[in-house]
């Protein structure tokens, strides 16, 4: 029996995840770290609200160990409002977020980045995606999963026109994706969850970067 911890259950793939990971038999006990409450109640599931740029200082999860880690906290540059402001949410508090898993004893952690993630890109967005997967990287988890998937497809209440629009579009685009250009196909965010909790079943040691195909090859052989 594994003690999981999460951050980002509040958003898309984080939905899906804590409830998978609540009602996941391997899992006695999941830690929910966010800003605010999600509806999911669960005799397994603890929410615990931080605020995420002063995650040295938890009480709740003194004496607590930790087997996994998943992590889903993003935004986006026009949600966050600047540059500035993306970067202290996709990389300052993931980064203190593994810190603080690490501290915590896990030796396995989960990552959801984004296809196209490259921290010698000249764009933005990619580039701190990149950066960030460096940083958790270098933390020294036993296991290390990246998911890089391309849109996120599900329900989000939310959701802008555009995000709408790209919904639509993407079912028939994504036969048109090939060979490098797959990375970006539409998943569906449930699947992208069953995908981590597959890997973090996987004794394997090292860094594994997961795109598209990995992705659903692995949710599929998860089978949730």
């Amino acid at each position: 029996m594994r003690t999981a911890l999460i951050a980002g259950a509040s958003g898309l793939v984080g939905t899906h995840l804590a409830d998978k990971l609540a009602h996941y038999p391997a899992y006695e006990k999941v830690f929910s770290l966010g800003r605010r409450r999600v509806a999911l109640s669960h005799p397994r599931f603890d929410q615990i609200i931080v605020d995420f740029t002063r995650l040295h200082d938890v009480p709740a999860l003194e004496g607590v160990k930790v087997d996994d880690a998943f992590c889903t906290l993003g935004t986006t540059i026009r949600t966050a409002g600047s540059q500035e402001a993306f970067r202290k949410v996709d990389f300052d508090h993931i980064v203190s977020f593994a810190k603080l898993a690490k501290a915590l004893g896990a030796r396995r952690f989960c990552l959801v980045s984004s296809a196209g993630a490259n921290s010698q890109s000249k764009i933005f967005y990619p580039r701190i995606k990149g950066d960030t997967e460096q940083a958790v990287e270098a933390i020294g988890f036993e296991s290390l999963h990246i998911f890089r998937p391309g849109l996120l497809t599900g329900h989000r209440p939310e959701r802008r026109l555009a995000e709408r629009l790209a919904m639509l579009v993407m079912p028939l685009l994504d036969p048109l994706l090939i060979g490098s250009l797959s990375q970006w196909r539409s998943v569906p965010a449930a699947r992208v969850a069953s995908a981590m909790i597959g890997a973090a079943a996987d004794p394997i040691r090292g860094t594994r970067v997961y795109s598209h195909h990995d992705i659903v090859d692995l949710a599929d052989f998860a089978g949730r």
